[in-house]
């Protein structure tokens, strides 16, 4: 790259990221592996487009992923943190130690001492957060309960970093000193050192921060704030760096810390650009840091410790999953997603090597392998969405239906969301015990902290609404936002209990036509009530008294009504739907002109008593 000045350097990572990227995109394989093979395409082992020195661009690429996770604190409250311990310490901490011992046992039949297989074996457990993330991210599955326990793997194995760096001299077969030498400092005093630093990042973030941001937030200068915000994550970096721990770590501290701020959504704003800059960049290093020559040269051997790395993560993932209660389709998404090895490996190897820990030729042919698996994880993706997951059937619970020992009212509540939780706590305040079923499970688990008793399950099951006591129920409520499963409720309901009142929630007029056509016994627009109430006020803003705009709207409503349950016996035939809610609109609209001529002559004023 030296050849090149660093504009033309600029533009060929640029163009390559724009040829590459939609092209991937394009063939349903993401971003990431767009990045990747452009950084192959035009790196030092393939076109040699810029140069031999990557180090040195990796180097700098690796401050998106740091940016990456000081944006991931800040979505992490310490409340959440503490929430999620148990499937971080537990999940996460027994993939490292599992896929360690198994990588070490494996290494250590051909390595010379038990040293580098241990040190390879911790190094190997690590997984992308950078290019998990971002695939997650990419495909809306953040935050089901596959993106949750893939995100607290992550987490714990970037925690875990800290005490690898730690403990890698130790397993040096020469004599070397402690990760501290550059301090000159005993174990003691370095980890003394170190935990100051961190109680330093958590008082600085916590207290002197906010006053900082709230000086920088009144000069109304977007650019200070944008400055203040890159001198907040370079300067944890290079401190983090400068004490020979992860710099990616202490932003996420920080971020943590930052996580209650008022100042959160700009910090997320401001960073946000410069993150997904850097992070394209790293994924383009990270393909061009692959070696085709040493690929070449030995091909097999290669290929064998990649399919190795993939197959072991694969089986002691799938193991976790099943171990943590993850379904059949979380787990498998859980699975694929993290059978790769990750970014902080190369900063691992780079410290075993500086250490001595590891020599030349173990580190150059496993930087290698760590390149191409993390390569292959967006194929991995690709594999289980085409192969795996449709072999799995449709869409399965994340975790086992609570069991409903009883029934407790003549009412079921289906949904426990914005809308369903007003229609239960209506119910439940008059006097109505009701049953209610919730099937996402992260809401289940907020609105039980707020004291309510929702059991979580899936109402379109007709066992379970059995369990709920739909047999004995006057009312079945469908306040759930999926229309495809309210209206797999209703045929199931209709066709085992007939007796039993439905009433559901709709998105739409065609949405409430549909569930009206499927047997529902009432149906409430989401936003339709509100938008009457609205309307009536516009009547009056623009002149009509208030007992005139009353009165069209409540006209307004029962003609629609009326007119939605014609419409619905016309579902099957578009043209005639079309055509009848067009007679609808005009018929409507002459009923509500010759009331309002009818009507010309009251005045009752005490509508409008204000």
């Amino acid at each position: 790259m030296a050849e090149a000045g660093f504009l033309a350097q600029a533009f060929i990572f640029l163009a390559a990221a724009v040829i590459a990227v939609p092209i991937a995109a394009r063939l349903g394989l993401g971003s990431v592996l767009g990045y990747l093979c452009a950084g192959a395409v035009i790196g030092p082992f393939a076109l040699g487009l810029i140069g031999q020195d990557i180090d040195e661009v990796m180097h700098f690429a690796e401050f998106g992923v740091v940016m990456m996770l000081f944006l991931v604190g800040l979505e992490l409250d310490p409340s959440k943190l503490w929430r999620m311990r148990m499937p971080i310490i537990g999940m996460g901490g027994l993939q490292v130690v599992l896929t360690s011992a198994a990588i070490a046992g494996i290494a250590a039949i051909y390595l010379d001492n038990w040293q580098h297989a241990v040190v390879v074996g911790m190094v190997l457990s690590l997984s992308s957060t950078a290019i998990v993330l971002q695939t997650l991210n990419e495909k809306g599955l953040m935050r089901n309960d596959s993106g949750q326990s893939a995100f607290a793997v992550l987490l714990f194995q970037d925690i875990a970093v800290i005490p690898m760096l730690a403990i890698l001299p130790l397993l040096a077969v020469s004599e070397v000193g402690t990760f501290s030498d550059k301090h000159n400092l005993p174990g003691w005093q370095s980890a003394l050192m170190v935990l100051g630093v961190v109680i330093g990042i958590v008082l600085v973030g916590r207290w002197l921060s906010r006053s900082a941001f709230r000086i920088i937030a009144q000069t109304r200068l977007r650019e200070m704030f944008t400055a203040t915000a890159l001198f907040l994550v370079v300067g944890i970096a290079l401190l983090m760096e400068h004490i020979g721990l992860s710099p990616a770590l202490g932003t996420f501290v920080a971020g943590v810390v930052l996580a209650n701020s008022e100042y959160r959504h700009e910090l997320e704003a401001e960073v946000e650009p410069f993150k997904g800059l850097l992070l394209a960049l790293f994924f383009i290093s990270v393909g061009a840091s692959i070696d085709f020559g040493l690929f070449m040269a030995e091909p097999l051997p290669v290929l064998a410790m990649v399919g190795g790395l993939v197959l072991v993560k694969l089986v002691i993932l799938l193991i976790l999953g099943k171990l943590f209660g993850l379904s059949s389709r979380s787990n498998a998404i859980f699975t694929f997603s993290l059978a790769q090895g990750g970014e902080f490996a190369f900063v691992l190897f780079s410290f075993a090597s500086a250490q001595d820990v590891l020599p030349a030729y173990i580190i150059e042919p496993l930087t290698l392998v760590v390149a191409l698996s993390m390569a292959l994880t967006p194929l991995l993706f690709v594999i289980n969405e085409k192969l795996v997951l449709p072999r799995l059937g449709g869409q399965q619970q994340a975790r086992p239906h609570d069991a409903i020992d009883h029934a407790e009212g003549k009412a079921i509540l289906v949904g426990f969301g914005r809308f369903g939780q007003i229609v239960g706590r209506l119910l439940r305040m008059n006097g109505f015990e009701i049953t209610v079923l919730e099937h996402d499970a992260q809401q289940v688990d907020l609105v039980r902290s707020f004291g309510h008793k929702v059991f979580y399950g899936d109402a379109a099951r007709i066992d379970l609404l059995d369990a709920a006591g739909i047999a004995d129920a006057t009312l079945l409520v469908l306040a759930i936002d999926d229309h495809e499963r309210m209206l797999q409720t209703i045929e199931q309901v209709k066709r085992h209990h007939p007796s039993v009142k439905i009433l559901a929630r709709a998105a739409g007029r065609r949405e409430a036509a549909e569930l009206i056509h499927a047997g529902a016994d009432h149906i409430e627009r989401e936003t339709f009530d509100s938008a009457l109430s609205m309307g009536r006020q516009a009547l009056t803003i623009m002149g009509f008294r208030a007992y005139q705009a009353q009165r069209a709207a409540k006209l307004f409503k029962h003609h629609d009504e009326k007119s939605l349950y014609a419409l619905s016996e016309v579902l099957e035939d578009d043209r005639k739907y079309i055509t009848m809610a067009k007679q609808h609109a005009v018929d409507l609209e002459k009923v509500l002109r010759s009331d309002d001529q009818a009507n010309t002559e009251l005045d009752d004023r005490g509508w409008d008593a204000q």
